[in-house]
């Protein structure tokens, strides 16, 4: 490397004062390169690329540099996902819409007891959509089975983290327990826009109740809205679109509600024990287990 490229800065305070004038150049000397100075004294060029110094030593102001190109890499970092933009296709859920709108940053989440189905319960499930369907309902079953604990609200994604640890804390000594469902009964949302059939719990409702309370009062602390006043506990079994309790009538209940009782050891498939507490953020779900 040429010696021209490196400077020593001496920390000795007694350097002859004309080395201050001397500009450390970190890109090369640039030979040949001269310009008339503001009062007609030339201007030398400086080691530095861009940099004059005058002929007794000031510095010139530098001349503008083209600025670089942003890789396109980081520019499509910033760039608005066009899933995000465009309208929703209901077509991709099924015909089901949201309750609310999607925005960047916002979750759609909720508090659940889950259900792990033995291996005959989808068997019970299949005859009771079976039946459904000559009373004009076709229901689609559930991928999973669950008994809602809160209802869906929207958390933003920095607030995950502190909300799920809240629930660890609250439910810390919460005992495991089990619970019976076995009343069939027909539900919709609150916009009336699907349909679910559900098993309505008999036995285990305050333990239920118990759990409520304490995620009504993490909702409460991060602002949000809490579960119903006097919920109907149910593991929901099949949905359909739309507002299908006028063809759900009584007497469709009535033989959905014979198939249950008369299935081959209902009584044990419909008793769920109640071991864990999920909670589940787009696509994120977090376990907190009972004592």
């Amino acid at each position: 490397m040429s010696a021209e490229v490196l400077v020593d800065y001496s920390s000795s305070s007694s350097e002859d004062e004309s080395s201050l004038t001397e500009t450390p150049s970190f890109l090369g000397v640039l030979r040949g390169r001269s310009s008339k100075g503001d009062n007609g004294n030339p201007a030398k060029t400086s080691p530095v690329e861009g940099v004059q110094v005058r002929s007794s030593g000031a510095l010139l102001p530098p001349r503008e540099l083209p600025r670089l190109p942003v890789p396109e890499s980081v520019l499509r970092m910033f760039q608005d996902n066009p899933e995000d933009q465009a309208p929703e296709d209901i077509h991709k859920h099924g015909g089901r819409v949201r309750s609310f709108p999607h925005e960047r940053g916002n979750w759609a989440t909720y508090v659940y007891a889950p259900y792990e189905p033995v291996e005959e319960f989808p068997d019970l499930v299949d005859m009771l959509l079976s039946n459904a369907h000559k009373y004009g309902v076709v229901l689609t079953k559930m991928v999973e089975f669950h008994i809602s604990l809160s209802r869906t609200v929207v958390l933003r994604h920095h607030w995950i983290s502190l909300f799920v640890q809240s629930l660890r804390d609250r439910l810390l000594p919460t005992h495991r327990f089990f619970c019976i469902a076995n009343k069939l009964k027909v539900y919709t949302n609150e916009e009336r826009n699907r349909t679910f059939i559900g098993l309505e719990v008999s036995s285990g409702y305050s333990e239920l109740q118990d759990l409520i309370r304490e995620v009504n009062r993490v909702l409460q602390d991060f602002d949000l809205e809490t579960f119903y006043e006097d919920p109907s506990f149910h593991l929901s079994l099949a949905w359909c679109v739309g507002d299908a309790t006028e063809k759900l009538n009584v007497k469709c209940l009535q033989e959905l509600q014979e198939a249950v009782d008369g299935f081959e050891d209902s009584a044990i498939l419909l008793r769920l024990h109640v071991e864990e507490v999920r909670c589940k953020a787009g696509n994120k779900i977090f376990s907190i287990p009972l004592q």
